[in-house]
């Protein structure tokens, strides 16, 4: 065998490793998605099985129908749990991204006292876990009388996005070049124009990154949304998931349904920023 079939035959080997790891990898990643979608189509015998039943015997939507049926009729709110879910997740994402673009556009543009102290200071406040907020959150929230709101969760959300998304845009914004808005300039723009026309652009894929990954910490927060709501008005989807819990039993089927419902529409969004979203990840974020 000579030395370029070896070559050869070397390369194909590690591209098939390659792809036998990558399979293994998303299996694991895959299979607890899967294993909810399963559970909530098979009876409760089976998912409380030992040892587990990996293939399931009888396949229903059982669960579905009476999540939706009971609607109105003393039955689990879903359609007013998505409402929740959907108005304050959506709306503190679109703000946590305004104050994040202002934010990181300012810290990549511009030079002034304490720039990287302020910086650093945004970074920290991610390093506090979300329940450690809550019970001080609470407080504060009685006290202004703001607890079972939307408002209440959106301040709560947005504070809790801003600190990632200056971050990440940040990142971005250092990636294009400043001579490309100064030329835009010298033709004629404004400094306004210069940024929606020439910066923005370039940097969407960054933007459209942040903005999935905010919806996506909002949509499924539960620690925060456990403390600060208390009816059906304010309730977001993962709290809806302990109305499936009694004193004695849990309705497991019915709460992976649920948890199917969630998924749903991040993985919907996923796929429709996907482009965005893989090239955004792939072409920076790496701070200059």
């Amino acid at each position: 065998m000579d030395e370029n079939t070896a070559h050869r035959l070397k390369g194909r080997f590690l591209k098939a490793g390659h792809l036998i790891g990558l399979f293994l990898a998303m299996t694991i990643i895959c299979l607890p998605g899967v294993w909810i979608v399963l559970s909530s189509l098979r009876p409760t015998v089976e998912i409380m099985a030992k040892p587990p039943v990996w293939i399931p015997r009888e396949l229903s939507f059982d669960a579905y129908v009476a999540m939706f049926s009971g609607v109105g009729q003393g039955g689990i709110p879903v359609l007013e749990y998505f409402r929740n879910s959907l108005i304050i997740s959506v709306t503190s994402t679109v703000i946590a991204l305004a104050v994040g673009m202002a934010g990181g556009y300012a810290f990549a543009r511009y030079r002034f006292r304490g720039k990287s102290a302020i910086f650093l200071g945004f970074m920290l406040t991610r390093t506090v876990p979300g329940i450690a907020l809550s019970l001080p959150l609470f407080f504060v929230y009685a006290k202004i009388g703001i607890i079972d709101t939307h408002f209440g969760l959106i301040l709560a959300y947005v504070a809790l996005n801003v600190p990632f998304t200056v971050w990440l845009i940040d990142g971005f914004f250092r990636q294009v070049p400043r001579d490309l808005a100064e030329a835009a300039q010298i033709d004629g723009c404004t400094r306004w124009q210069a940024f929606w026309q020439v910066e923005f652009p370039l940097a969407r894929s960054g933007i459209a990154s942040a903005g999935i990954f905010a919806f996506l910490i909002s949509w499924n927060e539960f620690a925060l949304a456990s403390q600060l709501t208390r009816s059906t008005n304010s309730k977001t989807l993962p709290v809806g998931l302990l109305d499936y819990t009694a004193e004695f039993t849990i309705d497991w089927r019915g709460m992976c349904a649920l948890a199917v419902v969630m998924i749903i529409p991040a993985l919907t969004l996923t796929f429709i920023v996907q482009k965005h979203l893989v090239s955004g990840l792939t072409s920076g974020a790496v701070k200059g």
